[in-house]
């Protein structure tokens, strides 16, 4: 096989795989593979995570909300304390108590899991990663809130990640 000719096979695979899921499993099930996916690429895999189904009561948990001022604004889970990250310090969370269990969360769960490390090496036993971040957890059909009242919506961080947002009112 020529060069050319393999160059167009490797092009023809590769369309393949990327359509492939939508036609085996349909198109809400291609997206959560390739969601899935491009989480498993993002995470580290020693850090773990906790998948909104496994969690059924969020009073278990110290809630932090890793994502941006605006982000929190728009919605975030119930009783979950803003942090931030790019503007992240130990002394937000100097009141939480570094034996209970600690959920970390933002949009898909990249920046979040950096912030999860660091409270990790401040000595925080159970840090725990919000699989998939708001996002999953608003495709789960979970409760979302703004200013202690029901909301649907979601900040997305942008447009590219809010093609992953399949239940609930997109905002960027």
């Amino acid at each position: 096989m020529e060069k050319k000719e393999k160059i167009k096979f490797l092009l023809a695979f590769l369309a393949f795989l990327l359509i492939s899921p939508a036609l085996f499993f349909g198109e809400v099930q291609a997206q959560s593979v390739a969601y899935k996916t491009l989480l498993k690429g993002l995470y580290d895999e020693e850090f773990p995570t906790v998948q909104p189904a496994q969690i059924y009561n969020l009073k278990n948990y110290q809630v932090l909300d890793t994502r941006e001022k605006e982000e929190f604004e728009v919605s975030h889970l119930e009783d979950a304390k803003w942090v931030g990250y790019d503007t992240f310090s130990l002394q937000e969370v100097e009141d939480l108590d570094k034996n209970q269990p600690v959920l970390v969360y933002c949009t898909v769960g990249a920046r979040s899991q950096d912030i999860g490390k660091k409270l990790r090496e401040a000595g925080f036993k159970q840090v725990y990663n919000l699989y998939g971040g708001i996002i999953h957890w608003s495709n789960e059909s979970k409760p979302l809130f703004k200013d202690s009242m029901s909301t649907r919506q979601v900040h997305t961080y942008s447009r590219t990640w809010g093609v992953w947002l399949t239940s609930g009112e997109k905002v960027y």
